[in-house]
């Protein structure tokens, strides 16, 4: 398993956002000079997340995104699922409806490994939300 930038910088974006939660809406120019991403880049991911209901957004002078539920809501599973796709250590295991797509499933020796791996993975990336990321860097930056 590989993360991309996609999914890494759609985690930076929604830190970015929940670091300046407020009433009004932050615009990515903002967002990708804190970052240091391309404005362009940005956009495709706020719209991945804008679409999946991850974000709101408003248009107009004073336009821009913010959060659509609180930072311990997000959790970074949902957050790189939707950005990567699939988070499988194999390709065999991220065919559609879960089932393997390689004719040796039945005898493969490594298959329950991977999936133990896969299942791991996700576990843990489900147990960390937005909100501790934040926390955590702060604590260790004191």
């Amino acid at each position: 398993m590989r993360i991309s930038t996609k999914g890494r910088y759609a985690l930076q974006l929604l830190i970015d956002l929940a670091q300046h939660d407020g009433d009004e809406y932050i615009s990515l120019k903002d967002i990708a000079e804190r970052q240091g991403v391309s404005v362009k880049y940005l956009e495709s991911i706020a719209s991945t997340l804008n679409k999946a209901g991850f974000i709101l957004s408003f248009r107009g002078k004073s336009g821009g995104y913010k959060l659509s539920k609180p930072a311990e809501e997000y959790t970074i599973g949902s957050v790189l699922k939707l950005a990567e796709g699939s988070l499988a250590p194999v390709s065999c295991l991220y065919a559609d409806g879960g089932v393997e797509q390689c004719a040796k499933a039945d005898t493969c020796y490594t298959l329950p490994m991977w999936q133990e791996l896969d299942r791991i993975v996700d576990e843990y990336l489900e147990s960390v939300t937005i909100a501790d990321l934040i926390q955590r860097n702060c604590k260790s930056s004191r």
